[in-house]
């Protein structure tokens, strides 16, 4: 019986470390599978211009492709949440990285279990989905974003194996709602608020126009993308990029207030005596307008030819950019 607490000492300690030899093991296992054969890409679905906004106000969404680059058959678990197969990580031009998301960090959190399928790819397939990439991280403030992807092939688990993708740069700009609380747009005429309306290129053109010959400078913004207008010049792109939000709003707002003083891009902001409209041309998102303009003078008109650059954007058309071509004088 003064042995007994001997044998039960004893049995516990066989127990634990059979426990701890079988983890090992399955680790080990784990490490011995070979992965050096998948590749994993990533780019952009159906890319389109991101904000600060929720995730399903204005999602992220990139293509995930898992390629077998071998000459075996590839073999991969994939969970049926996919947030238990793959981290998307992304991380500041001063390579400060970004928080997850607190719905991802508490899904892991909980014991639960995860239901996953065992995929096998043959040489030279790939196997790709598409996942919404502010599902996994927290973007509250704009800026420029390096993003990449982890994919663990045998689950989050084991997250010590895996495989690391190609890298994109991602914009993220400040939302709409925000961006413009400062300065909402309102009309000369009768103090009320200006909202964009869903017209064709040719009309939002026209309005533009219009708005300058009669100096009505909220009207005259009303379809114009200021931000990538302003970041034609390359160096003010450079500054804007590694600015902060604050110092964005600020750049943004000295642009328009040159524009208004004629300080800058005086092409954009002349008035024309009269114009006509030549050419509508555009897609799904994107188009131009052509337009000749007259500009008078004490003895004659000069003739330019004017080619805005429109994009469509949550169902509005906006001016991102224009060319000028002198024609001669009338």
């Amino acid at each position: 019986m003064k042995r007994s607490p001997l044998l039960i000492i004893a049995f516990f300690s066989l127990f634990a470390q059979t426990a701890f030899c079988s983890s090992l093991s399955d680790k080990k296992n784990d490490a011995q599978k070979d992965f050096s054969d998948a590749s994993v890409k990533i780019k952009f679905y159906d890319r389109t211009v991101y904000y600060t906004s929720a995730s399903q106000d204005n999602p992220v969404y990139v293509t995930v492709s898992i390629e077998n680059t071998g000459s075996q058959t590839l073999r991969f678990k994939l969970a049926d949440d996919r947030s238990f197969s793959l981290d998307f990580v992304a991380r500041t031009i001063k390579n400060k990285f970004l928080p997850a998301t607190e719905n991802l960090i508490m899904k892991r959190s909980v014991n639960q279990t995860v239901y996953f399928r065992e995929l096998s790819i043959e040489p030279g397939e790939a196997y790709s989905f598409v996942e919404n990439v502010k599902d996994y991280i927290k973007f509250d403030e704009p800026s420029i974003y390096y993003l990449e992807l982890k994919f663990y092939p045998e689950l989050y688990k084991s997250k010590y194996i895996e495989l690391v993708s190609n890298r994109l740069s991602l914009e993220i700009r400040p939302s709409p709602s925000v961006a413009n609380s400062l300065l909402l747009p309102v009309s000369e005429e009768n103090g009320l608020l200006l909202k964009p309306e869903n017209i064709s290129p040719d009309k939002v053109v026209e309005q533009t126009i219009v708005a300058r010959q009669k100096s009505l400078w909220n009207q005259y913004f009303l379809y114009m993308d200021i931000q990538e207008m302003m970041m034609r010049n390359s160096q003010q792109r450079r500054r804007y990029n590694a600015a902060s939000a604050d110092e964005r709003e600020r750049m943004l707002k000295n642009y328009k207030a040159d524009l208004m003083q004629n300080r800058i891009d005086s092409d954009i902001v002349a008035v024309p005596e009269q114009f006509s409209i030549e050419n509508t041309s555009y897609g799904q998102n994107e188009g131009t307008v052509t337009v000749k303009e007259w500009f008078k003078y004490p003895n004659f008109h000069e003739v330019k030819r004017y080619i805005y650059k429109v994009r469509q954007r949550d169902g509005i058309w906006q001016i991102y950019d224009y060319s000028v071509t002198n024609l001669g004088t009338e």
